[in-house]
């Protein structure tokens, strides 16, 4: 049995071995002519400074919780150095995806060029292959390394901790500067300039397509990485309450066996007319060999199929969440369709549309966690045994985040594409080459929807996994409603995720107000821009959206973290639990409903830029950009940030939870 425990580090080595490959493939493609090496380094530039900077601002950060967690009676060094661990492999991942990316959608665009669809899309999906893999890969080796030396879940949830923090300052200072500029070039440049998307006049162009990277390559992939930890380490805690270390090692063994099938799965990805479909081959493929191989692990080490199910119903429900925000959020579908005919009578008429879609989207997700839910736990026991039951719901997320090596791949994806498509568009290479950047960018914007789906999903299940392990280290067998405290307690929890979603609106509303400030003084007072004779100060847009990432990020961050730690000494254990709770089910309806109707809009957007209802410059064109630019922090920064504050507020309570009794007030 302890090989399948010795395995699970040997393949996230593997994981990481796979991504050196095809970022060394992808070194090999010729990365154009000198004018695409010029935009691509200063996107590359800009990316990496934005970075630098970033983890220096969380340096402080991560010191002072590594103190806080070395004093702290009950935790200890031990459980600090796991936090260490955590927190500096979310920044390798993210590092390395970026530098990747930003290498990748020069290439891509120049594959286009000289090769065509196949090539191109090949380029851009090995780009985000390195993400998934490196994600996956060190998600892997860190768990599985720090449960063989210390076999204590309460220490290695520090790993978790460290994974968590890092995820939710990326994600929102990654959200607030890609808003920050795609919200300034939109409107400045589109509607009161009238020059295309990702023209070189627009000042804020270079910054727009830095922030593809920093929010949808590093900040989704810290997102998903600490999804993948944290269901990984409840699954390890709750199993073995349940099956003793049979329960840890099947946890492990189930994410090795998801990260073979999605290296497999990346091999049926081809270039052909169709990018969508092909993506989708791969994604399949990964999952129906991890519910295979899964079967078998599930009888030959816990000697049952009844955990098998819990995984099966992970699985199945994150892809059927996966093909509703698709319909919600595609342009072939009749949601998108609505608002884009809306817009012909206005911006007003658009926003509603928007948020009506957005909305009606949130039905069918929570219905299908809730079945899952329902299933995992009855199913792998809970009627009979509790532990078994809360051990099915964290199989339940660990199946869904099992092919999250594919599933970011194929997120990544996306922005490399649009990269690559700002970058054609920029040097202006053959109309041609712009046809299949767009096409690739227009399946990259389904497939982040997807991924956005997909993350709020498991975000639910991994949440609820991990509250149900900190209902066991505090000793809670329920959460008496009728208490004053623990009703004190879900108010603010249910508070807690629109408090953060406004926060973090504001501070895009607030750089967007910079950016469009500049880009209008710079069309004004810098002569020749509009004719092309002058260059537009890229560099001063950039620092615009660096500086206001970096300071609004801090906030909200601490937010998380502070919160619950306070709840839990003031008003006690249990109310902490109703903190919790409300917190997940306000949180997880806002995470789709801002997700969704982001998605909505963009897309919407770009249906009537295809040629319906006027096509660009139409009246009905501007309205959309108008809820483009409503949806765009909707959708990459307050609603998909809302996924890592459920989750970090419940780690950092599992953590502390030693700290929490009776309550000091009452």
């Amino acid at each position: 049995m302890n090989y399948f425990l010795i395995l699970a580090p040997i393949i996230g080595i593997l994981a990481l071995a796979f991504a050196f490959i095809k970022a060394s493939s992808i070194d090999k493609v010729a990365p154009g002519n000198d004018r695409m090496i010029e935009i691509s380094n200063h996107i590359q530039d800009g990316a990496m400074a934005f970075l630098s900077r970033q983890y220096k601002s969380l340096g402080i950060f991560i010191v002072v919780l590594f103190a806080i967690l070395t004093f702290v009676p009950g935790l200890g060094l031990k459980t600090a150095i796991c936090f260490l661990l955590g927190a500096f492999f979310s920044i390798i991942a993210g590092y390395i995806g970026m530098r990747v990316a930003t290498k990748a959608n020069v290439r891509t665009a120049n594959a286009a060029m000289e090769s065509g669809m196949n090539k191109a899309l090949n380029v851009a999906f090995s780009g985000g292959v390195v993400m998934g893999m490196c994600v996956v890969g060190l998600g892997l080796l860190g768990v599985g390394q720090l449960y063989i030396i210390f076999k204590d879940p309460n220490i290695i949830t520090g790993f978790g901790l460290g994974a968590s923090s890092i995820a939710l300052f990326a994600r929102v200072g990654g959200g607030i500067y890609t808003k920050a500029a795609d919200v300034g070039a939109d409107l400045v440049g589109k509607v009161e300039a009238g020059i295309p998307e990702d023209d070189p006049r627009n000042p804020a162009v270079i910054a727009d397509n830095v922030g593809d990277n920093v929010g949808d390559v590093a900040g989704m992939g810290a997102d998903l990485f600490e999804s993948y930890v944290g269901a990984i380490i409840s699954a390890i805690t709750l199993g073995l309450a349940a099956y003793g270390e049979k329960g840890a090692i099947f946890a492990l063994a189930l994410a090795g066996v998801g990260i073979i099938a999605s290296i497999i799965g990346v091999y049926f990805v081809r270039g052909d007319k169709d990018p969508q479909k092909s993506l989708n081959t791969g994604t399949l493929v990964s999952s129906v060999l991890t519910i295979i191989v899964g079967y078998f692990l599930s009888n030959n080490i816990l000697g049952s199929n009844k955990p098998f199910i819990a995984i099966l119903s992970g699985l199945v429900v994150g892809l059927i969440i996966a093909k509703i925000t698709e319909y919600y959020t595609s342009g072939d579908y009749k949601p998108v369709q609505r608002i884009a005919a809306e817009s012909e009578t206005g911006a007003s008429t658009n926003i509603i549309g928007g948020l009506s879609v957005g909305m009606m989207s949130t039905a069918g997700p929570i219905v299908l966690i809730s079945i899952g839910i329902l299933v995992a736990y009855y199913v792998a026991g809970g009627s009979t045994n509790v532990a078994e039951g809360l051990y099915g719901i964290s199989l339940a997320a660990v199946g869904m985040l099992s092919t999250a090596g594919m599933t970011i791949a194929v997120d990544a994806y996306g922005p490399i594409a649009d990269n690559a498509g700002g970058i054609a568009e920029m040097c202006e290479l053959p109309e041609e080459v712009r046809e299949i950047t767009d096409k690739l960018d227009a399946v990259g914007n389904t497939t982040a929807a997807v991924g956005k789906g997909f993350a709020i999903g498991s975000a639910a299940l991994t949440a609820l996994a991990l509250f149900s392990s900190y209902t066991q280290v505090v000793g809670l067998t329920g959460i008496d409603l009728t208490k004053p405290t623990v009703i004190a307690g879900a108010f603010i929890g249910g508070m807690l995720p629109f408090l953060f979603a406004a926060m973090t609106m504001d501070a895009v509303g607030k750089a967007a107000f910079s950016m469009i400030e500049e880009v209008r003084r710079q069309f004004k007072e810098i002569p020749g821009i509009m004719e092309g004779k002058a260059t537009p100060e890229y560099g001063t847009c950039v620092d615009i959206s660096t500086k206001a990432a970096l300071q609004e990020m801090i906030i909200p961050g601490l937010l998380a973290v502070i919160v619950p730690v306070a709840v839990g000494i003031l008003l006690g254990a249990e109310a902490l639990g109703g903190l919790l709770a409300g917190a997940l089910v306000t949180g997880v309806l806002m995470a789709i409903f801002m997700s969704n109707a982001g998605g909505a809009w963009d897309n919407a957007k770009k249906y009537i830029e295809e040629g319906h209802h006027g096509g660009k410059g139409s009246e009905a064109h501007h309205a959309a950009v108008t809820g483009d630019t409503v949806g765009d922090p909707f959708k990459d920064t307050s609603g998909p940030s809302l996924n890592i504050l459920i989750k970090l507020m419940t780690i950092v309570s599992l953590v502390f939870a030693g700290l929490f009794g009776n309550g000091i007030l009452f």
